[in-house]
């Protein structure tokens, strides 16, 4: 697409921009943005021997598709789009126009967010510092309260479970033998999640010594609960609480807090899992996705991940990789 050069726009495109100042009351550097998107718009209209009162929604949508192959974001493409049928709607309720051409318009879809997963080493050293033995000098409760945080987070990042998922885990959820733990998903669908031998110690080790702990009498526990994961009062964990062990346990681990939170372990269970060969399927129904277009988001990340090292360590780092 030109560049965008300012002829003066239409006696009615001028209108709507009134209308946008006085009875909208839209601030200078926004009816300024409006200005430049409808000087794109016409510009556009007019390289197609028309004006912006008898145009044809073909004309939209090619304008649609001008815009998408001109490489700008889908933020600012949607932006553009909504000012023309503003423009449109203004025209028709003012009566300038008989038909909106804009009516069946789709805004361009943003590009799904790409899951943020943190490095292995990151991973190994959190739950490397929670795991590791107890300080001297902490209370038996301080100590219950260690061990608990130590499944837990072996558990996130050992299965991909959701934060929601973790915290409503029972103990009736958790076959030993097998190796499995039972979990309610989104829209309380069941799945079984197996359980390696890294996540079992820890936990198991919590059940045993940590959790009692939490339930004593005079430990502050409100009632008895079936539930794994007890809170400070010795009451199912709640999200926040899972939340807050573990910004804390990363700050003692010296990673930053703010790029830590349940979702991030679940993104890198999933990421780590395909960088190390998973079947794409075998994570879908892991992390319990409806459907395999979720999980299709974590190859990307994995081919990212892919790119970087190649370009790290091959000797030809500097040259353009084909994409």
């Amino acid at each position: 697409m030109t560049e965008v050069v300012d002829h003066g726009l239409p006696p009615s495109a001028e209108a709507f921009l009134t209308h946008l100042a006085v009875e909208r009351g839209r601030a200078p550097l926004t009816l300024a943005a409006y200005r430049r998107d409808l000087i794109r718009w016409t510009e556009f209209v007019a390289s197609q021997d028309s004006s912006i009162e008898r145009i044809d929604p073909v004309v939209v949508d090619a304008f649609a598709v001008e815009l998408r192959e001109a490489g700008l974001a889908a933020s600012t493409q949607a932006r553009v789009l909504s000012t023309v049928r503003g423009l449109y709607r203004f025209l028709l309720v003012e009566e300038i126009i008989d038909i909106d051409p804009t009516v069946d318009l789709e805004p361009p879809r943003r590009p799904a967010a790409l899951p943020r997963a943190l490095p292995v080493t990151d991973v190994l050293s959190l739950l490397g510092c929670v795991g590791s033995p107890a300080p001297d000098g902490l209370g038996e409760r301080d100590v219950a309260l260690r061990l608990r945080d130590a499944a837990l987070l072996e558990l996130l990042y050992g299965t991909g479970v959701r934060v929601s998922e973790a915290c409503g885990v029972d103990l009736s959820d958790l076959d030993v033998d097998a190796g499995v733990v039972r979990v309610l998903g989104k829209r309380r669908r069941e799945r079984i999640v197996p359980v390696i031998e890294e996540v079992w110690r820890p936990l198991a080790t919590y059940l045993d010594q940590g959790r009692p702990e939490l339930m004593r009498p005079g430990r502050g526990a409100r009632q008895a609960t079936a539930a794994v994961f007890l809170g400070q009062r010795g009451g199912r964990m709640s999200r926040q609480a899972v939340w807050e062990v573990l910004r804390r346990r990363g700050a003692e681990a010296g990673l930053d807090p703010l790029r830590l939170s349940p979702h991030v372990l679940r993104h890198s269970c999933a990421t780590h899992l395909l960088d190390g060969g998973a079947d794409l399927r075998v994570v879908q129904e892991l992390l319990g996705h409806a459907s395999i277009s979720t999980t299709q988001l974590y190859t990307h990340v994995a081919n990212e991940r892919l790119v970087g090292a190649y370009r790290a360590a091959h000797p030809r780092a500097g040259a353009t990789l084909c994409r």
